[in-house]
């Protein structure tokens, strides 16, 4: 991969040019990023890999002000008929299950390894979604089938809505709105509230990257400090001057000294 090479992926601009504009500062919308892209797996397969206890999926419903979470695996039959509106399905590890998912990770390997979460793949009806929320990691939405309507904008109020099974942002307000279609991609920094609805069915496959975490007790302190609201920004690993890399299995100086300092 030619690292200063502009690329329809990131909307013509080159890998080190999205990674010293956009990386873990503004989020980045492309379209067409992956013209012709299909789904990595049917949905009848994916309904399919739910079922699996090997594999960890979620699925999301609304009901007007109402929602609910289960988390899978799940029966075919325990899942809500395709036509019924309002409801989400999401499962993580693609890569590890589907070749066609570990390719599509493969486009982005300009970031380095030690940052890679995963592919997931969220299949919804119409007017599904997991509603406004904020992340804590680095994700590139790409629409692989149907329209999704993406709300996005900084959040200065971080309050989620009481008593929600599903983690929501209360006072949410967006500054960007765009209908994705096959073939858009979204980059999204941590911390950028979003709230992707879906427009009839859709897939939207999400390439996440956060803190890795390489050994078990290492693992579990550093999910903890990037996941607790309470701590701040402070414990979150932050990179933004993360150069494009042509070695992507290289553990970058940075996050060696991060890691370091979470485990004294």
């Amino acid at each position: 991969m030619d690292l200063n090479a502009p690329t329809a992926l990131l909307g013509g601009l080159s890998p080190q040019a999205f990674m010293r504009r956009h990386w873990q500062k503004k989020p980045l919308l492309v379209r067409q990023a992956l013209p012709g892209v299909t789904p990595p797996l049917a949905r009848a397969a994916l309904f399919d890999l739910a079922g699996s206890e090997d594999v960890e999926s979620r699925l999301v419903q609304r009901d007007g002000s109402r929602w609910s979470l289960r988390q899978g695996p799940f029966a075919r039959r325990t899942l809500p008929p395709a036509s019924r509106p309002g409801w989400t399905l999401l499962v993580q590890g693609l890569d590890l299950h589907v070749p066609a998912a570990h390719e599509l990770l493969r486009r982005f390997a300009f970031i380095p390894e030690a940052r890679l979460d995963d592919l997931m793949l969220s299949w919804a009806s119409d007017g599904g979604g997991v509603g406004p929320h904020l992340d804590s990691y680095d994700v590139f939405l790409i629409q692989v089938h149907g329209r999704r309507r993406w709300r996005i904008g900084p959040v200065a109020d971080e309050t989620l809505l009481p008593d929600m099974p599903v983690r929501l942002l209360q006072n949410f307000e967006p500054a960007e709105e765009w209908v994705l279609e096959p073939g858009d991609m979204l980059y999204l920094p941590p911390r950028w509230g979003h709230d992707g609805i879906a427009e009839g069915e859709c897939m939207t496959a999400s390439a996440g990257f956060r803190v890795p975490l390489q050994t078990g007790l290492a693992r579990e302190l550093l999910q903890r400090l990037a996941e607790d609201d309470e701590l701040g920004d402070g414990a979150l690993y932050r990179d933004p001057r993360q150069p494009a890399t042509g070695a992507p299995g290289e553990i970058p100086p940075g996050l060696r000294e991060f890691a370091g300092r979470a485990v004294e």
